[in-house]
């Protein structure tokens, strides 16, 4: 068996990412303030669970990555976080492009960008578990010895 290699979760770009969710969740909807696009978009349901996303997407992600138990935990909590960040951020780049089009080009692709990071982020964490789950095997697998059964 190779060595086992798990990419690094402490990546200063998605603490970031993560960090800013949560904090723009709970401004949207503390100072009940949402972009124009996401108002005109989506009904008033999607908005209240697209902000509850943003937090939990945030608190998640963070716990994830600091999760002091099992990497596997952790690194779990981590995937399914930046799984539904490349989904919620996927709805608001539709959003801008549906309510704005050319005129969002801009933002748009910066959104995009940040999906394409979580999607991108989200199938390293599937690879590594996967990894850790084959290393596990390895590790718990004990042979029968002959006649003995």
């Amino acid at each position: 068996m190779g060595t086992l290699r798990i990419r690094s979760r402490h990546q200063p770009y998605e603490i970031a990412v993560l960090t800013a969710a949560p904090v723009c969740g709970v401004l949207m909807m503390t100072l009940d303030v949402r972009p124009t696009s996401v108002q005109t978009a989506m009904p008033g349901p999607i908005q209240v669970a697209w902000e509850l996303g943003l937090i939990a997407v945030g608190v998640g992600g963070l716990l994830g990555i600091l999760w002091p138990g099992r990497l596997s935990t952790g690194l779990g909590l981590e995937l399914a976080s930046v799984l539904v960040l490349g989904t919620i951020t996927g709805m608001y780049a539709v959003a801008l492009v549906s309510m704005s089009g050319r005129q969002s080009l801009v933002a748009t692709s910066f959104v995009i960008a940040v999906t394409v990071g979580s999607l991108w982020r989200a199938t390293q964490i599937a690879v590594d578990l996967r990894r850790l789950a084959r290393a596990c095997e390895c590790l718990n697998y004990e042979p029968l010895e002959a006649g003995v059964t």
